[in-house]
Formats: structure tokens, C-alpha cells, sequence
């Protein structure tokens, strides 16, 4: 298995491309430029999908392109992104396609369709955890589901896993459970963020 990471820098955001025995996986395709064009045709990769994280238009503007250029098919936790209809995904969920096996870990938050894919010792992570920080929430109860879900799903795992973000450098679940100030500090953080009254 091979992985690239493009860094789209019209959004500052990481687009992954997985490859194994001549098929791809793209994993948020923050834009779709000659660069990863190049790593695609250069290779001769059969794009065998496109999976999302969550549907900010950092991680989906090559979305659109993408389709385009090949037949392929977007899959994420909502029903359609940029206007495209997506292979719904459910928590839980393990999808087999060719040589991968990608198991979706839904991690509502930071949008209420964050996902995390684990493959192999891989976990895309979206904006939902980062080197250092976990994604932001537009309230303490989706503060709070998210770190539900990152506490029960993700550093419950056991052994360590390469992090792989939708912004940042890549890091190891092994230091953000020692390190990551957005998890070790969520308590403070929860009692310091203003309650929004209508």
C-alpha cells in the first residue's frame, strides 16, 4: 500500500491518496490541480473512490472535478456533497473495495457528518482530531459528542495508529493521548466557552 499527501493550498487542507494493486482511494479532495492529477496518471491508478470526512468546503471543492475526469463514486456520512449523491455511510460500517478495507467511525462535532476511516494502522481523522487539537464545535453539546466519540471509538484503540488530518501534519494516536491539549483540557475548555441564550 502507498499513500500520498497532497497539501491543497488554496484551502490549506490534506488531500490523501491511497493506493494498492493499481486501484486509489482519495480521501478529501480539497481541490483537484495538476499535482494530483500528476500522482493519479503518472501511476495509471483506477480511482475506486472518493471518501469524505465531513462536507466543509475545504475538504470537497474537488468533488465536482474529479468526477469529471473519472467514473467513480463519493462516499461519506451525508447523503450528498456538492451536489453530488454520495454511497451513504453508517457508523460501524466496513466497506471492502478491492484490496481495502476502510471501517467508518462516525465522530459528530465538529460538523454533525465527521467521519473518521481506519485502514489498516491508518485513521483519517478530518478536522474531528489534529496534531494537538480536536476540531471545533459550535456548541458544548457538540463539543461533547465529539469527544464521546473520540474517547469511546478512537483513543480506545488499542495499540498506536498513524493520524492522518484534514489540516496539519500527520501524527500518532499514541501522542495525542498524551499530548493533545484539546482532549486533556476539555473539561476547562467546556467550564471557559460562553453559553449562547436566544
Amino acid at each position: 500500500m502507498r499513500l500520498y499527501n497532497h497539501f491543497c493550498a488554496s484551502s490549506f487542507s490534506n488531500c490523501y491518496v491511497l493506493a494498492d494493486n493499481g486501484n486509489a482511494l482519495i480521501i478529501d479532495p480539497g481541490c483537484m490541480d495538476e499535482a494530483l492529477l500528476d500522482i493519479i496518471e503518472d501511476n495509471a491508478y483506477y480511482i475506486a473512490g472518493i471518501f469524505i470526512t465531513h462536507g466543509h468546503s475545504s475538504h470537497i471543492r474537488g468533488i465536482n472535478t474529479i468526477k469529471r475526469i473519472y467514473k467513480t463514486e463519493v462516499y461519506g456520512i451525508s447523503h450528498v456533497l456538492k451536489g453530488q449523491k454520495t454511497i451513504h455511510l453508517r457508523d460501524g460500517e466496513t466497506v471492502n473495495i478491492g484490496s481495502f478495507s476502510i471501517e467508518v467511525i462516525a465522530a459528530p462535532g465538529h460538523t454533525p457528518d465527521s467521519a473518521i476511516y481506519r485502514i489498516d494502522r491508518l485513521l483519517f481523522t478530518g478536522d474531528a482530531l489534529s496534531a494537538g487539537l480536536i476540531g471545533r464545535t459550535p456548541s458544548v453539546y457538540a463539543a461533547s459528542n465529539q469527544m464521546t466519540a473520540l474517547r469511546g471509538k478512537i483513543l480506545s484503540l488499542p495499540g498506536d495508529y498513524t493520524i492522518l488530518p484534514g489540516h496539519g501534519p500527520p501524527t500518532t494516536l499514541e501522542t495525542e493521548r498524551l499530548f493533545n491539549a484539546g482532549i486533556n483540557n476539555f473539561e476547562d475548555y467546556k467550564a471557559r466557552r460562553p453559553v449562547f441564550k436566544p
